[in-house]
This record gives C-alpha cells, sequence and structure tokens, in this order.
C-alpha cells in the first residue's frame, strides 16, 4: 500500500496523525461500524442517568407498598436492559477497533519496510539500521495503541462528556453556564502543557532509536568488537544512551502528569461548584431528588471523560511523533531514480564495452574523501581485466558504481557508449 506525500503538519503536532488518512481509507466499513457502535456505547451509558432518576422519582416516593414494590421491579429491570446494552455494544465496539488497530499498523509497517527496501545504499550509509527497526517495532506499536484503543476511548468519552454536558445544560441552564465558562478556562493552560509533552515525546522516541541503533551496529560487528576487547566500551556506550532515553522519558512523563492532574483539579473543581448548586435547588424545592441523582451521575460521566481525554491526549501525542518518524521513512526519496521510461540494454554477443570517464565519487557518509578521483577505463567487449589496489583503493567502489548503487558526483559511466 502506498500513501501519497502531502504537506507535513507543524513538527510533533496532533495533526502528524493525519499521514495515516490513506491506511484508513480502506477499511471505511471498519471505521463505520466502530464509529456507530461506539455512539451507540455512549448514548447507552448517557441513558443511565434518566432511569436512575425515574428509579427514584418514580419507584421509591411512591407511598403505595405494592405498586412500590412493581415500579422498583420495573425500573431495575430497565436499569438491566440499559446495562445488557451497553455490554454488548461496548464488545463489539472493543472487536471493531481492535481489528482496525492490528489491520492499520501491519499495512503500515509493510509500508515503511517496502520503501526503505527500495532506498539506495547511500540511505543506509545516513541512517542506522537500528534507527530503522526501531520504527518498524516502536514506532508502529504506539500508532497500534492509538488506533486501536485510545482514539476510541478518546471518542467514546468526548461523545459522552459533550452529552452529558448537554443534558446538564438543559436540565440545570444557568448553574451549566457558568461551569461551561470555567471549563473553557481550562483549555488555554491545557495547551500550553500540551505543546510541552509533544516536543518531549518525540525526543523520547529520537533517543530510544538511538539505543536500537548502537546495538545494531555493536551486534552485526560482534568479531570485530570483540577482537578490541571493546565490549566494556560498547556497554558503557550503550548504558549512556539508555540512561539518556530514560531521562527525557522521565521528562516527558512528569509534563504529561501535570497535564492529566491540572485537567482533572481543574475539570472536578468546576463540575463541584454546579453539583454544588444542586444541592442548594433540591433543598429550596427547585428540583426532585431523582433529578439530583441525575445531575450527580452526568456529574459523574462529564468528570470522568475529562480525566480520560487528558490522558487520551497525552497517547495521541506521543503516537503523533511516532507517525511523524514512520512518515519521513515512508516519503524518504531514494538518491538513485530510475528514468521513467527505461530502455532495455542490448545483450551483444561479444560481450558490452564500459567506460569510466573521469569519475570523481565520494561516499555520503565521508563527503571530505573521495574514493575516486578523476577515475578513467575502458573496457572492451570480451576483455578481461583485473582490478589490483590496497585496501581503500577504490577497487568495490567501481563495481558498486557499476551497478549504480550510487551515482558519481562527476564524470560518465557508458555502457556500449
Amino acid at each position: 500500500m502506498a500513501a501519497s506525500a502531502s504537506s507535513s503538519p507543524a513538527k510533533g503536532a496532533p495533526q502528524s496523525l493525519s499521514g495515516l488518512g490513506p491506511f484508513l481509507r480502506p477499511y471505511r466499513v471498519q471505521i463505520g461500524l466502530a464509529a456507530l457502535f461506539l455512539v451507540l456505547a455512549a448514548v447507552t451509558t448517557l441513558v443511565f442517568p434518566m432511569a436512575l432518576r425515574s428509579l427514584i422519582d418514580g419507584g421509591l416516593v411512591t407511598t403505595d407498598r405494592g405498586a412500590q414494590t412493581m415500579a422498583l421491579r420495573n425500573h431495575f429491570l430497565e436499569l438491566f436492559a440499559v446495562a445488557v446494552a451497553l455490554g454488548l455494544f461496548s464488545a463489539a465496539r472493543f472487536y471493531t477497533v481492535s481489528w482496525l488497530g492490528e489491520r492499520v499498523t501491519a499495512d503500515l509497517r509493510n509500508a515503511v519496510y517496502a520503501r526503505v527496501l527500495r532506498q539506495s545504499p547511500a540511505f543506509f550509509e545516513s541512517t542506522q539500521t537500528g534507527e530503522v527497526l526501531s520504527r518498524l517495532t516502536a514506532d508502529t506499536t504506539l500508532v497500534q495503541t492509538v488506533v486501536g484503543s485510545s482514539l476510541s476511548m478518546g471518542l467514546r468519552n468526548a461523545v459522552m462528556g459533550v452529552g452529558a454536558l448537554a443534558m446538564l445544560v438543559w436540565t440545570n441552564p444557568y448553574v451549566m453556564v457558568q461551569v461551561l465558562g470555567i471549563l473553557v478556562l481550562v483549555v488555554l493552560p491545557s495547551m500550553w502543557f500540551g505543546r510541552r509533552v509533544r516536543k518531549l515525546s518525540r525526543a523520547s522516541q529520537d533517543r530510544v532509536a538511538d539505543s536500537s541503533a548502537i546495538a545494531a551496529e555493536v551486534l552485526n560487528a560482534i568479531p570485530v568488537v570483540q577482537s578490541y576487547t571493546a565490549e566494556g566500551r560498547e556497554a558503557t556506550r550503550f548504558d549512556a544512551s539508555t540512561n539518556a532515553a530514560f531521562r527525557t522519558a522521565v521528562r516527558r512523563t512528569k509534563a504529561r502528569s501535570v497535564l492529566v492532574a491540572f485537567i482533572i483539579i481543574a475539570t472536578s473543581a468546576a463540575l463541584l461548584w454546579g453539583l454544588y448548586q444542586g444541592t442548594q435547588a433540591v433543598l429550596n424545592g427547585d428540583i426532585t431528588a431523582g433529578h439530583l441523582g441525575q445531575t450527580v451521575v452526568y456529574v459523574i460521566i462529564l468528570a470522568s471523560s475529562a480525566a480520560v481525554l487528558g490522558e487520551v491526549y497525552g497517547d495521541l501525542l506521543r503516537a503523533a511523533g511516532a507517525t511523524e518518524r514512520l512518515m519521513e521513512l515512508l516519503h524518504a526519496k531514494s538518491a538513485i531514480v530510475s528514468p521513467s521510461n527505461p530502455a532495455a540494454a542490448p545483450v551483444p554477443p561479444a560481450g558490452s564495452a564500459i567506460n569510466f570517464e573521469a569519475i570523481t565519487f565520494h561516499y555520503p557518509s565521508r563527503p571530505g574523501t573521495p574514493a575516486l578521483r578523476d577515475f578513467s577505463l575502458n573496457v572492451a567487449p570480451g576483455e578481461t581485466v583485473a582490478l589490483v589496489g590496497s585496501s581503500g583503493a577504490g577497487k568495490s567502489t567501481v563495481f558498486q558504481l557499476l551497478l549504480r548503487y550510487y551515482d558519481p558526483q562527476s564524470g560518465r559511466l557508458l555502457l556500449d557508449g
């Protein structure tokens, strides 16, 4: 699956998740089903306080003992029906969203891997293998967590929070408009904390990739490391890298903890103010006890939704950084580009002629040290030529240029003229 390049959003911003769009579009049906079950589960949760209000006002206030018993039985059956519906809708939502997360992550991992395989050797000189592996494993796991869990939880709690807030404003308009004004003030500091968490999330992923790169580099050359008895030095270098990743993760966790604590405390304070006003209304006889019970449950739903959204926002910020790094790989341009209309090379019976004309080439990792300088070589069809020289003289480079692993900085390489 290929993803088309698009204009990238601000670095590390939640909008970076828009890069997952091409991987989500083929599964519109599953997304639609997940959204349907999500809304049904949220609406069922919002119906529960209304059933509770009916229980209190209709089943507990009745003076006739027999009628009260029958009313209580009916109200509890209604509550049980709501619970059954909530369980079924939640299970269906969980399955569809989890399937979607696994499928999108597999497609993303395959697309990134296929893109990396098509990069020229110059790419692997500037990008360590361990870093690529980190993006294919750790970063895609973060994306899977968001698509298959966190995003669904966030959307469900957003629907529940908006619904609970709408019910509270409908039933207690004056008080809840005040609370809503206070909640708006909570958003501004949360945005500032969010930017901080976003930057640290990307930095944390980069440090983890650094550790993976060091491990891959050392383990791929373990005979060389052991021949120089450099195990202790390499262990110290890896330890320093993992400690740097740990320190960055701790800073990210501290910032995220402050963000979550602020959202929960500020939101709870605003909602408790509204609840206090509701109790005063009951004492004054303006609303019933069932109305107050309904208000209490809606307040709990709204407060818990705000708390979950605070945590989900942190997950989204981490996944945004991971998605951004994956999109960098997915949109990476190879230094070697095939022609749009390649022509088949003829295969002469006597062999082909090869001409190197004033070739100058240096590897991307060593731009200041030419591997070949003003190199010329003519090989006639059927001729056998041996390249002899000391290590580092450029023998392997000649064959790598012939295979077009690289393009020279100057000069021409001709096949049969």
